[in-house]
């Protein structure tokens, strides 16, 4: 029997996206772009060993903020912060199953240069968006620096964590994301990945004993 995808080829391999048999060539071709790819397909997750340098490679380089240093240092400091961040981003992509990794890219990225023009100019400045989607995203990594901040302020009677620190944090979480997603658009790489790191009913803010290091650099 043909492939039911091109109508030409034989079909090869069981697709999941398809419930179906598709030939081989469609399945890599049409892959995350017409194909809704679930998490456990073993043609997916061998493609995505090879997927990952391609996107960063690819992309505009003032996508990734060059201009925002991030050294290991402060990786050390703010490792809780950023995997405060990160399970925002989790619980966001949980919330709304439909979100793919360009989803939390653009509301990284959004964010980001609102606080850029915070940390230069001391403006408070919301990149316009009409995405609901993507702003809901923002307002959950919102709530997670307001509750990081509250944290602080309990422990230790005040905050240490600067607008500069909240601006890195963000963009080590973008530069993670370009590094996970293939790039194409129905991607969740990085929303598989964040899954991975944060199983569900995890604590958003863990001690540092129980959050240990998991901090992945791209």
């Amino acid at each position: 029997m043909s492939c039911p995808i091109c109508s030409i080829r034989k079909q090869k391999r069981f697709c999941p996206a398809v419930h179906g048999r598709i030939c081989a060539q469609c399945c890599g071709e049409q892959r995350e772009i017409t194909l809704d790819c679930p998490s456990d397909c073993p043609y997916l997750q061998q493609s995505r060993e090879h997927d990952r340098p391609a996107a960063a490679r690819d992309l505009d380089r003032n996508a990734l903020f060059p201009e925002v240093e991030i050294s290991q240092q402060f990786l050390y400091d703010r490792e809780h912060l950023i995997l405060g961040l990160s399970f925002a981003l989790a619980k966001s992509a949980r919330a709304n199953r439909d979100l793919r990794d360009r989803d939390l890219i653009a509301a990284l990225s959004t964010l980001a240069k609102s606080y850029e023009t915070l940390v230069k100019s001391s403006l408070i400045y919301e990149q316009p968006t009409a995405n609901v989607t993507h702003q809901a995203i923002a307002a959950e990594i919102e709530a997670m620096v307001k509750e990081y901040r509250a944290a602080e302020q309990k422990h230790m009677g005040y905050t240490q964590v600067r607008e500069s620190d909240v601006l890195k944090a963000i963009v080590f979480l973008l530069r993670l994301a370009y590094s996970h997603t293939s790039g194409r658009p129905k991607s969740r790489a990085y929303v598989d990945f964040l899954f991975a790191q944060f199983p569900e009913k995890q604590s958003a803010i863990a001690s540092p004993v129980e959050a240990g290091s998991r901090i992945i650099v791209p």
